[in-house]
């Protein structure tokens, strides 16, 4: 897990297109160390700068160009210079067009940073053309076994090729990963009770220094009460209106809390697929967390490790160039549901439901697949289920979760 190698991948293919380079994700999923312990190690000069580091601010302020008068020890290769919280620069977005424009063909340039880079990516188009992002995640099963099946054959048959690793340990990782997330820390620690005490100022540190700085919040405890409603509402179609009654707030109010917790990835949301579907939903999105385990509802926390799995995986595809990847939910006014559907270029490509034990196909997956014409999956937190069944022309596999995520490329 130390080498993050699906990651280190999405790097190679991209610093060789583009000498600018934005690394986004969650807060303390490891985007610092997989900048300085993993991409640092193919240079032979790295020159790191940290915003949040007082004599590094200072050194920006007093010259912009400070990497340039590092000592190097090679003149053969391009330097890295590694550029941690720059968003938090008022100017971040000009100074970075600048050194591009005066010095892509000198430098590696890597940007880090969670919410902001997402926050600001509509505010001007200074750095358009000049940039390459790709995400990082928290820790997930496919990651920790490698998974390495060959894209092009899991877009063909995603049901087939998958039973690879050792099944006692994807059930141990799978366990680990329930009671502890996917985060780096509380994951390698592999402690209950340091989990707690992480997640619990997790969330308000992101809401209160993140949130506060960027964006203009008023009043934070009833941001932090929105956030503290959010697990008990994972799995389901998300009413803002009801959220915003709640609180007492207006909807927009409400609308734009929400979107901060999307773009500080603090949760995500899958919008209703509806292409195609008739009676389809148009409107309520689902929400997720990234950090599941303060979830107690089962059926819900397991739904959401499923969720993360599979918007890793679709993020990621995308971020690879290897095609339009979205991930979505199936649902109707008739109220039958599919809990996912992922969507390449626009048209459907796999259905997959959770159950925690039931290991017959559900009435709306039927129904969907019947409708779309695609594979479809259940996945079950039950042990040792692996079962096929033929609907009609189609097939639906149904499987202990932590067999088929681990294979997910």
């Amino acid at each position: 897990m130390d080498k993050r190698v699906s990651y280190k991948k999405v790097w190679n293919q991209l610093s060789a297109d583009k000498s600018l380079i934005m690394l986004a994700g969650p807060r303390q999923a490891g985007k610092t160390t997989f900048a300085r312990d993993i991409v640092a190690k193919d240079f032979s000069d790295v020159i790191y700068f940290n915003w949040d580091i007082s004599d590094d601010k200072r050194r920006i302020m007093e010259d912009p160009l400070f990497f340039t008068k590092a000592p190097l020890s090679s003149i053969t290769s391009k330097p890295l210079v590694i550029l941690d919280e720059i968003h938090k620069y008022r100017n971040w977005k000009n100074y970075l067009k600048g050194v591009y424009d005066q010095f892509w063909d000198q430098y590696q340039f890597l940007v880090t940073g969670s919410g902001r880079l997402e926050y600001s990516r509509k505010v001007g188009d200074s750095l358009a053309g000049r940039f390459l992002k790709f995400h990082i995640f928290p820790l997930t099963l496919a990651e920790l076994f490698f998974a390495d099946r060959k894209h092009e054959v899991f877009f063909k048959n995603p049901l087939e090729d998958f039973d690879e690793a050792p099944a006692e340990k994807t059930k141990q990782a799978f366990q680990d990963l329930w009671e502890l997330s996917g985060f780096p820390e509380p994951f390698i620690k592999g402690r209950k009770s340091f989990w707690s005490t992480w997640s619990m100022s997790y969330g308000q540190q992101i809401i209160r220094d993140d949130l506060r700085t960027m964006a203009d919040i008023r009043n934070l405890d009833l941001v932090e009460t929105l956030f503290a409603l959010i697990p008990s509402r994972v799995g389901s179609p998300l009413s803002i209106n009801n959220l915003a009654r709640n609180l007492q707030v207006a909807f927009d109010t409400a609308k734009n809390w929400l979107m901060l917790f999307d773009a500080f990835y603090l949760t995500f949301r899958l919008s209703p697929w509806t292409e195609k579907i008739s009676r389809s939903i148009l409107k309520e999105k689902k929400v997720y967390l990234f950090n599941y385990p303060v979830i107690e509802n089962e059926a819900a926390r397991f739904e959401n490790i499923a969720a993360l799995e599979l918007f890793r995986a679709a993020e990621m595809w995308k971020d690879r160039g290897l095609g339009n990847f979205s991930l979505h939910y199936a649902r109707d006014k008739d109220k039958q549901e599919v809990d996912f559907l992922i969507a390449k270029n626009n048209k459907p490509l796999l259905l997959i439901e959770t159950k925690l034990s039931e290991d017959v196909p559900s009435a709306s997956l039927i129904n969907f697949q019947d409708y779309l014409d695609i594979p479809a999956i259940q996945l079950v937190k039950k042990e040792n289920i692996k079962k096929f069944y033929r609907n009609k022309k189609n097939n639906i596999l149904i499987v202990t979760a932590h067999r088929w995520l681990s294979a997910l490329p």
